[in-house]
């Protein structure tokens, strides 16, 4: 009875084994880097919309409530921000409901996600504030 060299028998089985887990393993990286992202983008978007809400609610203009939400987001790209203000400074009055809407268009880092869900790359946040 010969025995069986174990070492000759499995000399390409590690290789095998890297090639199956090892794409699993990335795109578990790769989803959970492009989350973190997107979660500090949402934070950021919530945190200028209630920025922004705060100043409305003062009766400030338009002007006065963009300028506050851009530079409480001064990570994210301007250019990507849409920022919504009702209802119109010249209807603002005290006991009103003011609301500042922000969007933001997230560009995924790895294309995956985006071929996957591309709709849920544009994040949103409202905050509704009485006027004082």
């Amino acid at each position: 009875m010969k025995l069986l060299n174990i070492k000759e028998d499995q000399q390409g089985q590690s290789i095998v084994e890297l090639a199956l887990v090892l794409p699993i393993f990335l795109l578990l990286f790769m989803g959970i880097v492009e989350f973190g992202i997107i979660f500090h983008n949402y934070l950021v978007i919530t945190n200028a919309s209630r920025e922004g809400a705060r100043i409305a609610i003062i009766g400030s203009s338009d002007l006065n409530i963009t300028n506050r939400i851009l530079s409480a987001s001064t990570s994210l790209q301007p250019e990507k921000l849409q920022i919504k203000i009702s209802p119109d400074s010249t209807q603002r009055k005290s006991g009103t409901l003011t609301t500042v809407e922000v969007s933001y268009h997230h560009n995924p880092i790895f294309p995956v996600l985006y071929n996957l869900a591309p709709d849920l790359l544009i994040l949103t946040s409202k905050t509704t504030m009485q006027i004082e």
